[in-house]
């Protein structure tokens, strides 16, 4: 799935903040909080968006996360 441009600034925007995050190993201030939130939606667009295009693989995937647990 391609990504639109919009999303994909998006990302390149979000991406320090998880980085910088994990760095850290906690969430230090407020702006990455709410960063994260941004960043957990746009996820959350982009897999239901990916889901919508290949419900089948997505299932699979779900199978074989189950599997390896």
């Amino acid at each position: 799935m391609k990504l639109d441009v919009t999303a994909f600034r998006q990302l390149r925007r979000l991406a320090p903040v998880l980085d910088d995050i994990l760095s850290a190993e906690e969430v230090e201030h407020a702006d990455q909080a709410v960063n994260l939130a941004a960043l957990a939606r746009l996820c959350s667009q982009l897999y239901d968006a990916y889901h919508c295009q290949h419900p089948d693989e997505i299932a699979q995937a779900h199978l074989d996360a189950l599997d390896s647990q």
